[in-house]
């Protein structure tokens, strides 16, 4: 019996992604590097430490990832704040409700920092919702390693095959299978060259879960 949800952040509560994409951008132009759109898609899931610490190595970056990392989330926190245009997912509002009505436990796994994340769930209201909030920032090694999902089921003290994670990107969905965990590929017009092959089960859009669909889930 499915007793947590364990939700991914990005991109399948809030696509904060083209204000990352914008932060990154200006961010490159600064450091004067070509990061092609192939590279980039490969960044999805990932820290933003991780990512840096690629990007450190590859262009041979001069400044040490933390400042890499610092300059980012300040462009990142400035096109945040002064985007109106930004909404929960469609659906996704109605599921956490569902769900938490109905005493399913729900815990957060997000590769991004806590600030970025409490910065979403403050403007949208959250943390009402979700037992715990895990950050990618707490460990040496981004999804798709399964230290994120592991955690999340460790803190949830749901075994990993009483959970479920919703996950939008490739890096995510290998992380719940390597973690032991069922898990629900949404494949959304946001998400871009991730691969859902190793799903258990794929969605498009968030009406298609329920408290009973995921009850029915073995």
């Amino acid at each position: 019996m499915i007793k947590t949800v364990i939700f991914d952040m990005d991109g399948v509560i809030v696509d904060t992604e083209p204000v990352h994409h914008y932060a990154y951008n200006q961010h490159f132009k600064q450091l004067n590097i070509d990061v092609s759109p192939e590279m980039y898609a490969t960044f999805t899931g990932n820290s933003t430490k991780n990512i840096f610490e690629r990007l450190k190595v590859q262009f041979n970056l001069s400044d040490d990832v933390p400042t890499l990392v610092e300059t980012k989330r300040n462009l990142f926190n400035e096109a945040f704040d002064s985007k109106e245009d930004l909404f929960l997912l469609d659906g996704v509002e109605d599921l956490i409700k569902d769900l938490h009505q109905n005493g399913m436990q729900l815990v957060l796994a997000s590769s991004s920092a806590k600030v970025t994340i409490n910065r979403i769930f403050n403007r949208f209201g959250l943390h009402k919702y979700f037992t715990h909030i895990v950050s990618g920032e707490d460990f040496p090694k981004s999804k798709p390693h399964p230290a994120i999902f592991q955690h999340a089921a460790f803190l949830a003290e749901t075994l990993p095959e009483n959970c479920i994670v919703i996950e939008d990107s490739t890096n995510g969905i290998k992380a719940a299978k390597a973690a032991g965990i069922y898990c629900i590929g949404y494949d959304s017009f946001h998400s871009k060259m991730q691969d859902y092959s190793m799903a258990d089960r794929v969605i498009s859009n968030f009406v298609d879960l329920n408290f009973e669909t995921i009850q029915t889930i073995n």
